[in-house]
């Protein structure tokens, strides 16, 4: 289930009202934010920026400012529309999209100022932006896997355009929506532990699937029902398929130092071959395929006394595989909840006893609250202006 990463609205819900100053402030840092991609995710930060702007500024924290929103093909600037930052209705003012353009609009003002764009589209395209922007000191936040995850290169040009300017790059909610996952690695990373493996529920639609099939109706009947439910990707083969999880794991194998890629994860897909390259609607009318593999899976399960979990690994040696698993009844991952997120952390440290985090790890309101988390470590580490 991938609500990390929503398409773009064309007609976004009413903007936020003012990102106000308090009454009465501390002096504090002034942020200035761009949001891309206004979706469920993109509109659910927003409303929390706006409820949680009076007391972060009232707390000497953090002042926002708003200047943009972009979407697939239009873009609202607080320059052309002074109201912006003020409307209680949607925006009335907006000129097409143009990424460079908006990125200078959120860096440039009268005065020096501090700029953070977040990209909460789904869009490679605008991956492909972060090393410029962040060379240009931009800040870059994103619940957007595609940077993560994607060719080696250009993970490799983002890390070196933010350590060469110092702007901070920050995707905590690529991994687990809003669950500290990737923060908890580095910590224990930069404190000196070292990482033995990380194991893993990264899918909420595979958790929920695989804790609902338990013998009483087919697998098909599953999948449906949490299509309907919209639980699953439009496709469930995006779930199914195990390679959302395979991303969620390369990034936390680079986090690790480990220059992995997709192609060096072994995933096993629960899509019968012969249905990967139906359309869509095809495939949803030819699930009944799934039924049969899936029970005999159950079965085997069963027979070693265990439970099925689709799991993600990596050890220490860098081999990482995505699988779907007998796991002893025992495992802390055999009582997950619902669509509750599992991710284990083996280290010299914790060697006897795993480090769990553990959680919801979809939807729109914990992955908003993942970003909003990033942005106010960057704030923290801002300077002071005069």
């Amino acid at each position: 289930m991938n609500t990390c990463a929503p398409q773009l609205l064309e007609h976004p819900k009413p903007l936020p009202a003012a990102f106000a100053p308090a009454a009465t402030s501390l002096r504090c840092r002034e942020l200035a934010v761009g949001v891309i991609g206004p979706g469920r995710v993109g509109s659910a930060l927003l409303d929390q920026l706006r409820a949680a702007q009076p007391r972060l500024e009232r707390e000497g924290r953090v002042r926002l400012r708003l200047c943009g929103v972009v979407a697939s093909k239009r873009m609202w600037l607080d320059c052309d529309d002074t109201e912006l930052n003020g409307r209680h209705g949607g925006a009335q003012v907006w000129r097409p999209n143009d990424l460079d353009a908006f990125a200078a609009h959120v860096r440039s003002g009268a005065e020096p100022r501090d700029a953070l764009l977040i990209d909460c589209s789904a869009s490679d395209a605008v991956a492909s932006r972060y090393a410029d922007w962040l060379a240009a000191g931009v800040h870059v936040v994103t619940p957007n896997k595609l940077a993560g995850s994607g060719a080696l290169e250009r993970w490799q040009a983002i890390r070196h355009a933010s350590a060469a300017s110092g702007a901070r790059f920050r995707y905590e909610a690529t991994v687990c929506a809003g669950l500290p996952v990737v923060q908890t690695l580095r910590d224990l990373l930069d404190t000196g532990d070292e990482l033995l493996a990380v194991e893993g529920m990264f899918s909420g639609t595979l958790a929920w699937l695989c804790n609902r099939h338990d013998g009483t109706q087919p697998f098909s009947a599953l999948v449906r029902e949490a299509h309907r439910l919209g639980y699953t990707e439009p496709d469930p083969r995006d779930d199914l398929s195990g390679m959302d999880v395979a991303r969620k794991l390369v990034i936390l194998a680079r986090e690790a130092g480990w220059a992995l890629s997709l192609d060096d994860v072994a995933v096993e897909s629960l899509v019968p071959e012969s249905l990967a390259a139906l359309t869509r609607d095809a495939f949803l009318q030819r699930l009944d395929a799934l039924d049969a593999p899936m029970a005999a899976r159950l079965a085997e399960a069963r027979a070693e006394g265990g439970v099925l979990r689709h799991v993600a690994h990596l050890d220490a040696r860098g081999r990482a595989s995505v699988r779907l698993a007998v796991l002893p009844a025992a495992h802390a991952f055999a009582h997950s909840r619902l669509t509750d997120n599992v991710v284990q952390f083996t280290t010299r440290r914790y060697c006897d006893n795993p480090l769990l985090v553990q959680g919801p790890g979809a939807g729109p309101e914990v992955t908003a609250a993942g970003i909003f988390a990033d942005l106010l470590r960057i704030a923290e580490s801002l300077e002071l202006r005069a």
